[in-house]
């Protein structure tokens, strides 16, 4: 921290750079914040913690001037202010880098970055003056972009970067990062540390939400914790905070061993993958999924994990190979072929592919087993209704009501929802790209033991993380990916972070 970042941060005079009191929000038959407080001091960053639905996002979305709250005050460097939309929060320095950025594919990182502010020279965009602003903020970030690139060919932790050059452009002194690191590659993941260090080092105040603890023990200086739409817990200094008081404070009960693995019996081979070819893979793959067993996929982003899972569930055409289900050979080649065999996928983009956002919490559990309720060409509606219910009941799906929009729910509760979908079909093979992604503490315990439970019953269960605790937590054997090939099959006996990652960096 900067000597002058650091006087006004320890000092007990000088107002918080951001400050937070009584915020209430309501919407239709939700109180979604409940006079809530929060106090962001400049040269800091401030974790935000607590569930999916806990309010933390609806705050940053106060603090961006989308959510107008019912009663409550916002004071910037001690000024009381009043938002009416996202410009006078802009106007007041505050910037948000949302999990799903808002950035237009088809321009480029140059006019992303200034997009509202572009330069002109006689009624004319000045191109020249336009590429030399983006390229000097890029390279200030530590950015090899060409400026002139469409964002929608970045990858997603460069169009990361985009989003935080637009914030510096504007000169924001509050920036708020929601999820970052969730799609980042290890690379960009210690680039954004770096960016987000460097940040606070500047005299900014940084609001930090993450679900990752060894994030927020390594970059924050403070954390307040929220749960059902209010502030429960506030620790202004990280020194006397445990990660399993965190937990407990967030969830209102004690997590004790949040992965919860126990040894299983593990029986004969349920799929056997013969040398799959196919987009995305430099080598034919093979592996086979015994019953009972979850094998664990981890590599670095460009290994070739989520192709090789479309290739198996028939989202993508392999070229070559052979996929084995109990012993008959299947025809692949589509997702519908793929779960009448008893192949099923939980995508890594839950959102864009996973649901059907306006459909409600019924229809996206029933949308695949539909065509088993339908008799003479009517849909037999009583029996799907009864089935959400089963599935709701038994996945603890937290929803106001099975005709609730599924959009509306938490990550974890979407993720549930669309496991309940599958769970109503007659599964041999589980396939999770990235299942807890974005999702809180709870929702990922109760995730786990869905998942532990599968495999109980005999069904072979794939997981694809990214992130190594967990895929070393809970998969009985972990079989690595580098540069489109597989480099490894790691018993779990012989897991260790340092081993999973020599055998991901290519070679």
């Amino acid at each position: 921290m900067s000597e002058a970042a650091a006087a006004r941060f320890d000092s007990p005079e000088s107002p918080p750079l951001l400050a937070l009191s009584g915020i209430v929000v309501e919407f239709p038959g939700v109180k979604a914040l409940r006079g809530v407080d929060l106090d962001v001091r400049a040269g800091s960053v401030h974790g935000l913690m607590g569930e999916n639905g806990a309010g933390k996002s609806t705050l940053l979305k106060v603090m961006s001037g989308v959510n107008i709250p019912r009663s409550g005050t916002i004071r910037v460097d001690g000024q009381e202010l009043s938002f009416r939309g996202a410009a006078d929060a802009l106007e007041a320095g505050i910037a948000i880098i949302y999990q799903e950025l808002h950035l237009v594919p088809g321009l480029s990182a140059a006019e992303n970055l200034m997009l509202g502010q572009l330069p002109s020279r006689m009624g004319l965009i000045d191109r020249k003056a336009l590429r030399a602003r983006a390229e000097a903020v890029l390279r200030d970030l530590g950015e090899d972009i060409d400026p002139s690139t469409p964002v929608g060919r970045l990858s997603i932790g460069q169009r990361q970067m985009v989003e935080i050059g637009k914030a510096l452009l504007r000169e924001a002194r509050i920036i708020a990062f929601d999820e970052p690191t969730s799609s980042l590659s290890a690379r960009e993941v210690e680039n954004l540390k770096r960016i987000v260090r460097r940040l606070r080092d500047e005299g900014r105040a940084i609001v930090y939400v993450t679900h990752r603890m060894a994030e927020l023990f390594e970059l924050c200086d403070a954390v307040t914790v929220f749960r059902d739409g209010a502030r429960v817990a506030h620790h202004p200094t990280m020194e006397t905070v445990t990660q399993d008081r965190l937990v407990t404070e967030m969830v209102g009960r004690a997590i004790e061993d949040i992965y919860g693995w126990s040894p299983r019996p593990v029986g004969e081979v349920v799929a056997a993958i013969d040398g799959l070819t196919g987009p995305g893979l430099r080598a034919p793959v093979s592996f086979n999924v015994r019953a009972g067993e979850i094998v664990g996929f981890f590599g670095l982003v460009g290994a070739g994990r989520t192709e090789l899972m479309r290739l198996l569930c028939g989202t993508e055409r392999a070229t070559g190979g052979s996929v084995t289900l109990r012993g008959k050979a299947l025809r692949m080649g589509s997702p519908r072929r793929a779960i009448e065999a008893g192949i099923a996928m939980c995508p890594e983009d839950r959102k864009r592919e996973g649901i059907f956002p306006i459909a409600s919490v019924n229809d996206n559990i029933n949308i695949s087993v539909r065509r088993r309720y339908a008799r003479a060409g009517l849909v037999d509606f009583a029996r799907e209704k009864q089935n959400a219910i089963r599935a709701i009941r038994d996945l603890d799906v937290r929803t106001a009501s099975g005709e609730t929009q599924i959009r509306t729910l938490s990550g974890g509760n979407q993720q549930k929802a669309i496991l309940g979908r599958w769970l109503s079909e007659k599964i041999e093979l589980f396939v999770l790209d990235e299942p807890t992604r974005g999702i809180d503490v709870g929702a990922r315990a109760q995730i786990y033991k869905i998942l532990y439970d599968l495999a109980e019953k005999g069904i072979g269960v794939i997981v694809v993380s990214s992130d190594l605790p967990e895929v070393s937590s809970i998969c009985d054997r972990v079989l690595v990916m580098a540069d489109g090939r597989l480099t490894a099959d790691v018993p779990r006996d012989e897991i260790t972070p340092e081993r999973l990652l020599g055998h991901a960096l290519p070679q």
